[in-house]
């Protein structure tokens, strides 16, 4: 069963990291997958929360900072370490078959964090904003599938890694939000 799985998961990694190759998101993708690229929307956020919502918007600051925090603690320190399954850019045998887009770097790869992280991100905000402004559905569920296909396409996750940590963070977002709404929005 587990190598069945496994061999789909590659299957469709290759599909993806080939089968779409080209230029546009050869430029493009290696960009979205990049912290930096964002840090103005991160920059945004703040500004927003704290502008629009003063104290309280320190509170979302905060609660924004712990969902990151969980993300990266239960998939990266966590997960990983437990699971231990080889980057594709790094698997022996894919080396004929992997673009190097990126580094690869030596970490683990199951799950993906900037798949949890982003949409634990992601669905924190959508269940705080959304009664206020309904584009923050699609726009935030976009941004974090956007960054973890990026991480597919550019050879450092597997699609399962990906989905896997697109769960795990929609339920910390779902958690942060929680405990955001039962126990922080009050004050």
């Amino acid at each position: 069963m587990i190598e069945s799985i496994q061999a789909f998961d590659a299957e469709l990694f290759l599909k993806i990291h080939k089968g779409l190759s080209n230029g546009f998101f050869d430029w493009l993708l290696p960009l979205v997958r990049n912290r930096f690229f964002w840090s103005p929307l991160y920059l945004f956020i703040v500004v927003f929360c704290y502008k629009q919502y003063k104290k309280q918007g320190l509170y979302i600051i905060g609660m924004i900072l712990l969902t990151f925090a969980l993300g990266d603690l239960i998939s990266s320190r966590i997960i990983k370490t437990l699971v231990a399954r080889l980057r594709p850019c790094n698997e022996i045998t894919l080396v004929h078959d992997i673009i190097h887009r990126v580094p690869c770097g030596t970490g683990f790869s199951f799950p993906s964090s900037h798949a949890t992280n982003h949409f634990a991100i992601a669905v924190f905000l959508i269940v705080l904003f959304y009664d206020r402004w309904k584009p923050i559905l699609p726009l935030g569920l976009f941004w974090a599938f956007m960054i973890s296909f990026a991480q597919i396409y550019v050879g450092v996750h597997y699609p399962v890694d990906t989905m896997v940590g697109a769960v795990l963070g929609t339920c910390i977002g779902l958690f942060t939000s929680f405990l955001y709404k039962k126990f922080i929005s009050r004050y």
